[in-house]
């Protein structure tokens, strides 16, 4: 066997390789390429506060509120919302995947902040504001939203000074209840809030007085103590769950009203537990604003997916 023979002979398997190589490269066989997923779509769901037609800001007086119609001031506006999906047409949720700053955690929980510390709020919260939540999907249209207003469990009940932002605001904790207030919704109205004397009780108690009506939502009735590494289990969730079939996040925000929260609430009286409503079960003035967000005040689920509620709704940006 000749010098050019060894060669042609062991060239012919290499040649066949790399033909093969090429043509399942091109797709050879007969057979088609995968099509190429999708490019990531960035989307910014925004949110805006409002009570009715009137945009809510702590530079300007709020619209009467209440049973009462009293007129009101902003103190405090702010919320945690995570579980953030967008629905496509087909009806399919697809995940959010949530950037990460100092307004959005890498879990995928972010704070609202729609107030500015100006104004009516000075003293109370941050210059800083945040109305959007940012992220990417997979490209393609999306017609619907849904979200959760909380923080999961699974982050709710950690150290606030430990953890990366946004769950690090002090203003948010919820130590006696140990995890955050998903939401902190501070009015002050006209007048004040007055809790009646009580001259039957034991011992009777004086008319007491209160610059602030709170709606604080959280979790309640919760044991364990996350500090040496027990679980904590809550009694009622009190997360809310949102969502909404029509929704063009490029077009469209989400409002949140404050008209409706407080549309049957005494604003100017109260009648027992916190000022305001801080989420227990037995305080007079939860009724009317669980009732008002679609929340079951006994068990802290969302009725009806939250279809029941009218605080959030969809609008225009």
């Amino acid at each position: 066997m000749d010098h050019h023979e060894i060669t042609n002979r062991f060239a012919l398997p290499l040649l066949s390789a790399s033909a093969m190589a090429l043509l399942s490269a091109c797709g050879g066989g007969g057979g088609s390429a995968e099509p190429a997923p999708p490019e990531p779509r960035t989307v910014s769901i925004r949110f805006a506060g409002v009570a009715g037609t009137a945009p809510v800001s702590c530079a300007q007086p709020l619209a009467a509120l209440g049973s009462g119609a009293l007129q009101s001031e902003l103190k405090d506006f702010r919320f945690y919302v995570s579980e953030v999906s967008l629905k496509r047409a087909d009806g399919i949720f697809v995940p959010l995947a949530m950037s990460v700053d100092e307004w959005q955690h890498e879990r995928g929980v972010a704070l609202i902040d729609l107030e500015d510390d100006s104004g009516s709020c000075a003293g109370r919260g941050t210059a800083a504001m945040n109305a959007s939540i940012r992220g990417t999907v997979p490209g393609g249209e999306y017609v619907g939203v849904r979200l959760t207003v909380g923080v999961p469990s699974a982050v709710n009940h950690s150290d606030t000074a430990a953890s990366a932002a946004p769950l690090d605001v002090q203003a948010m904790a919820w130590s006696w209840q140990a995890g955050r207030k998903f939401a902190k919704i501070e009015i002050a109205p006209a007048g004040g809030v007055t809790r009646p004397a009580n001259p039957g009780a034991t011992p009777p108690t004086p008319e007491t007085r209160s610059a602030i009506f709170n709606v604080h939502l959280g979790s309640t009735g919760c044991t364990g103590n996350p500090a040496s590494g027990e679980i904590v289990s809550c009694a009622a969730s009190n997360r809310l769950e949102l969502e909404f079939d029509a929704f063009n996040v490029d077009t469209q925000q989400v409002l949140v009203d404050l008209q409706p929260l407080f549309l049957t609430a005494n604003t100017g009286v109260d009648l027992g537990g916190a000022f305001g409503c801080m989420s227990g079960k037995t305080d007079p003035e939860c009724a009317a604003i669980f009732a008002a967000l679609g929340l079951d005040l006994a068990s802290g689920q969302t009725v009806n997916g939250g279809r029941h509620q009218n605080v959030f709704r969809i609008g225009a940006r």
